[in-house]
């Protein structure tokens, strides 16, 4: 009894389809090669923010229970590659008194040359804070003691551009605790940075 068989060509949409998907695969292949020699033989490192300075311009509060504040503070983004730019994007930081938030301080996407720092100056100038009673005793015990305490937290969303290389991204965070003197409005300084260097 004679066997039947079949025989069919593969279509040439498969073939198309295979070739295509090959082509990316090749593509995504020597791109992850290439970005990661880039990356040994420029070897960035981590851009930096710290706060660089502050000084409380304003402090009053009263028996109601209401607090004003202005405060200026300047952030410094040092960018410590040798042969990459640095971009900061997203710079958004948030400034509270005993957990009570005060401002949002925001700055607009800025690049760091290779080996340099900028330093961003931010005025922050608080509406009138009502204080709880827990705030207010904190208020005055601050005072009495001549150290007051406001926290900053927040950060920016960093990356190297590395010319037709690509980019790696990093975020740098800050939460610190910035501390003045109200009898003088003198910043005290002490250590606020992302990361420490190498």
């Amino acid at each position: 009894m004679p066997r039947l068989t079949s025989r069919h060509g593969t279509s040439p949409f498969i073939w198309c389809a295979a070739i295509i998907c090959a082509l990316i695969s090749i593509v995504v292949i020597f791109g992850g090669i290439v970005v990661f020699v880039g990356y040994m033989v420029i070897h960035p490192r981590v851009p930096i923010l710290s706060v660089a300075d502050a000084h409380l311009d304003l402090l009053k509060y009263d028996i109601v229970g209401v607090m004003q504040t202005q405060l200026t503070i300047v952030i410094r983004a040092e960018n410590d590659n040798a042969k990459a730019n640095a971009l900061f994007d997203e710079n958004e930081f948030k400034l509270s008194y005993e957990g009570k938030p005060i401002a949002i301080l925001k700055a607009d996407r800025f690049e760091v040359d290779k080996e340099r720092s900028i330093y961003n100056h931010y005025l922050v100038q608080s509406y009138p804070i009502p204080l709880s009673p827990t705030m207010m005793q904190a208020i005055d015990f601050a005072v009495k003691q001549d150290v007051i305490t406001f926290e900053l937290k927040g950060g920016s969303k960093t990356r190297w551009r590395v010319g037709p290389l690509g980019s790696v991204k990093f975020e740098c965070n800050l939460s610190c605790e910035l501390r003045f003197r109200p009898s003088d409005h003198i910043y005290i300084p002490s250590p606020c940075t992302s990361a420490h260097k190498n």
